[in-house]
């Protein structure tokens, strides 16, 4: 179980991946540090809402009182190509300055690939400088995705509603801590109807709302000198989604339109000391917080098959981030 809750925490890993320069970056002083990873993790969390928004049903029949379904839910968030990079105009930072005289150009994010872009900082004098590479990112190591995972529970009530609950059990190392919680809630309209017997499609509402929690610690790691240095990561969805399906035995086809928002906040906590540059020996206690919000219209097409007990459900959605969502569900009714 902790194996597959580490899934999610393989996307906090492009988080990690910004402290491999993160020395460096704190080298430009505080308000450079902050507008670059501000740039750099935004999309990476972004993507990451989008996956936790996935995966809410695979039919819009409701099931009927006592029915269930366990369903454990896996997402892969594609990567857009515009959230890969984005553009570093010098005049926005303080300090930071591109070695080969550029003013602005695009500069990797955590889920690109640019690499071998220089930059350099130095002090009024000329006396002090330092030249370092910004991070590249995910697709560097051939990851065009975001993944996100979790269990999920579909209880029905009466009178076409059905009650649902998502969850991850918590993990908790000595560098990583994660917990992830929702609830949703699914109206099949359909079943107000006399004819919703014999009616060949169903259509249903449906809302979900997801929490998630993160906490990954590098002081260890020895990256950045300083104490107790860790990101602790928090992310919130809401999807409001209207949905249809058919109503068959055993294969279904099912598709949804809707809409998601959501936030996240990263907070870069604990205390780092500069080792070079011309703020060297400046330390800083708790510096920034990385807040990015997510909002937009989404729709989705995918399938089920029911076999019995066991039934498995694929769709892809089609919005800022698009993802697909993969599910094997065990049921009753």
């Amino acid at each position: 179980m902790k194996k597959f809750s580490l899934v999610i925490f393989l996307a906090l890993s492009a988080y990690a991946s910004a402290q491999s320069s993160a020395n460096e970056v704190f080298a430009a002083g505080i308000e450079d540090a902050n507008k670059f990873i501000n740039g750099y993790l935004s999309p990476v969390s972004e993507g990451m809402l989008y996956g936790l928004g996935g995966g809410w049903y695979n039919t819009a029949d409701a099931k009927p009182l006592g029915g269930f379904e366990i369903s454990i839910i896996g997402n892969m968030t594609q990567s857009p190509g515009d959230k890969k990079s984005f553009v570093l105009n010098t005049e926005d930072y303080e300090n930071l300055k591109f070695v080969d005289g550029s003013v602005s150009k695009e500069v990797s994010s955590a889920l690109g690939d640019l690499d071998g872009i220089n930059v350099f900082v130095e002090d009024e004098n000329g006396l002090f400088r330092e030249e370092f590479e910004l991070p590249s990112g995910l697709a560097s190591e051939n990851i065009n995705f975001v993944p996100t995972a979790f269990l999920q529970v579909s209880v029905g009530l009466i009178k076409g509603t059905e009650i649902k609950a998502r969850f991850l059990p918590k993990v908790d190392t000595d560098d990583v801590e994660l917990g992830l919680y929702g609830i949703g809630i699914q109206h099949d309209f359909t079943k107000l109807l006399p004819a919703d017997k014999i009616l060949p499609v169903a259509i249903s509402g449906v809302i979900g709302y997801t929490h998630l929690t993160g906490s990954y610690d590098f002081t260890d790691q020895g990256v950045v000198a300083g104490e107790d240095q860790r990101l602790d990561v928090k992310m919130n969805t809401w999807v409001f989604q209207a949905v249809v399906s058919t109503k068959l035995p055993i294969i279904n086809f099912y598709g949804g339109l809707g809409y998601l928002s959501g936030n996240s906040t990263v907070d870069v906590l604990g205390t780092y000391r500069v080792q070079s540059g011309p703020f060297v020996g400046d330390t800083y206690t708790d510096p920034f917080s990385v807040k990015t919000d997510a909002s937009g219209v989404t729709g989705n097409i995918g399938a089920k098959l029911k076999l019995g007990f066991f039934r498995l459900h694929a769709d892809y959605s089609i919005a800022k981030y698009n993802n697909l969502s993969v599910g094997v569900n065990f049921g009753f009714r």
